[in-house]
């Protein structure tokens, strides 16, 4: 999968995307046909244990990136920037994204909506860096959008979805994620615009749809957003497993001669009473 592919995917099929932080993971979702691959900034919660997006940086961002990256044979890998990386500091945003691109291997990267979006946005794409935007509830901001709640559900609000996706559209982006939006507000923007849309809690009319793969799997309980369906319980699948490891070892139950190493009778009577 490239861009060119993805491009042309707009109005035949629907677009397939999920996020992934290590290499046995990415491993699977590529393996499963995936199109494309996001190394999100949700690293930082369902990964790492922090509180908030905004708390990831650089060097957590590429290291997972990489080994990510090590993964994927066909799907499309993007990074996420995270949010120290060009919206705290704007003049180092192209480097910073030349750095997924150059030290983990992405096809390019991704950044949420914020103040100085477009004016970063056009100075990434100018280096020759692919874009996706991300518009609606943007996570790294979430404390200038009043929390975590859908956005554009009044005229004026979703008006202003519709021209921030119509600007990055006209800036140069690829295609854009539209994150905790009504249905039928992403379906006019995906209408408007040329280039594909993801939804992410966006109903079904947009290009394509993301998830986090940790929330997919039942592996991450502190939080669940209304958006996410379960295609798994992981988390009392590992739980169950675990648990009846420790039973077993504290029986004596294992490991068992199936999972034991033998040396022969002869050899091991040479050493007795060594």
């Amino acid at each position: 999968m490239n861009i060119l592919d993805l491009l042309q995917l707009k109005d035949k099929r629907k677009i397939t995307m999920l996020t992934a932080y290590d290499y046995p993971t990415a491993y699977l979702v590529d393996k499963a046909g995936i199109d494309i691959i996001l190394v999100g900034d949700s690293l930082a919660n369902v990964v790492l244990g922090l509180d908030s997006t905004a708390t990831v940086g650089m060097p957590e961002m590429l290291h997972h990136t990489k080994a990510v990256r090590r993964a994927i044979k066909n799907a499309l890998l993007l990074g996420d920037m995270p949010y120290n990386s060009y919206q705290t500091n704007p003049e180092e945003a192209v480097n910073n994204a030349r750095c997924f691109i150059e030290q983990a291997g992405c096809a390019g990267v991704k950044l949420e909506w914020f103040k100085d979006c477009l004016e970063v946005t056009k100075k990434i794409i100018s280096a020759g860096i692919p874009v996706m935007g991300h518009i609606g509830l943007t996570p790294q901001t979430v404390d200038r959008i009043n929390g975590f709640k859908c956005q554009g559900k009044d005229a004026e609000s979703a008006r202003n979805l519709i021209a921030q996706a119509q600007a990055l559209q006209d800036a140069g982006c690829f295609a854009i994620v539209l994150e905790c939006v009504p249905d039928k507000i992403a379906g006019l923007i995906t209408g408007k615009l040329k280039i594909p849309t993801i939804g992410i809690g966006a109903g079904v009319h947009c290009d394509g749809q993301v998830l986090v793969i940790n929330d997919l799997l039942g592996l991450f309980e502190r939080h669940t957003p209304k958006f996410v369906k379960k295609y798994a319980d992981l988390s009392s699948e590992i739980t169950k497993a675990v648990e009846k490891y420790k039973l077993e070892v504290l029986r004596g139950e294992f490991p068992d001669q199936e999972h034991s190493y033998n040396i022969e009778e002869d050899e091991f009577k040479k050493i007795q009473g060594v």
